[in-house]
């Protein structure tokens, strides 16, 4: 949490870091603290000191900051990728189409849509009836353990679960997955090795996250969930919960040049003003 806390710091503080990638890239960091805010603090408390519940009304808050955060981060990685697809596939258009407008109608579009699809879901299951047992086999509130503690019949939840899971898990991976297809073509495609490698470093880091990232959640989502699978599932849940959010500040961003300089900035400017 505190590596994407320092890189949103950053995007906002140092004016070289004003550009379309930065930009997006303060927007994961935000949504990534965000999503572990949700989830670690109850779940280190319960470990601590062994209470476990939750208030039904907790788990549902619990739920839509979660699946909102999910979402926007799903359309939020495509639209990286798209970025990422522009500078590298159509750099004499990439300041026209990636303007300060275009930008921020991109990221609002991401953090709208993941808000509001996962408040009409969380007001279905504030609809279904509850009738015991109470307990979540899972560690957080998520979609799927919730309709399977419901009384009411799940046809619809789970209909609706995997319609949302081709919009905002499926849809967005093959766009990024194409992006990606493309910007390999291009970079096949440049004559100079030097050039070749720069790009391939620009953008292999963030493919084996995305992939990762979508890969496992597509998996949980998209896959019943069996006996066998259910804590396979867990397991998944907690990559992308919290070893995605701990590793994506370095893989992103911490070891650009760009970013170490403003870090390195940064901090020589709070010791001096500490002297």
């Amino acid at each position: 949490m505190a590596g994407n806390i320092v890189i949103f710091v950053l995007v906002v503080a140092d004016q070289h870091l004003h550009t379309p990638m930065y930009f997006f890239l303060g927007n994961l960091s935000c949504l990534e603290t965000c999503c572990s805010s949700t989830i670690l603090p109850r779940l280190l408390a319960g470990l601590l000191t062994g209470d476990r519940t939750i208030s039904f009304s907790g788990c549902l808050t619990q739920y839509y900051f979660f699946g909102s955060l999910l979402g926007t981060e799903c359309l939020l990685l495509s639209v990286m990728s798209y970025d990422r697809y522009l500078a590298i596939c159509n750099p004499l258009h990439y300041a026209v189409r990636m303007s300060g407008n275009a930008c921020l109608q991109l990221a609002a579009g991401s953090w709208t849509g993941g808000f509001l699809c996962c408040g009409i879901t969380t007001l279905l299951i504030s609809q279904l009836s509850f009738c015991g047992p109470n307990g979540i086999d899972h560690f957080f509130c998520d979609l799927i353990p919730l309709v399977k503690l419901s009384c009411s019949d799940p046809h619809l939840m789970e209909t609706l679960a995997f319609a949302l899971s081709l919009i905002f898990l499926l849809v967005p991976f093959l766009l990024t997955l194409m992006s990606y297809i493309c910007i390999i073509a291009t970079i096949l495609r440049i004559p100079s090795m030097t050039g070749r490698q720069k790009a391939f470093s620009t953008c292999s880091s963030h493919l084996i996250v995305v992939s990762i990232y979508y890969g496992t959640l597509l998996i949980v989502y998209m896959f019943p969930t069996t006996d066998i699978l259910s804590n396979f599932k867990k397991v998944l849940s907690v990559i992308y919960t919290v070893l995605t959010p701990l590793v994506n500040p370095f893989i992103y961003s911490l070891r650009n040049k760009e970013v170490q300089q403003a870090l390195k900035k940064t901090c020589r400017k709070l010791m001096f003003g500490l002297c």
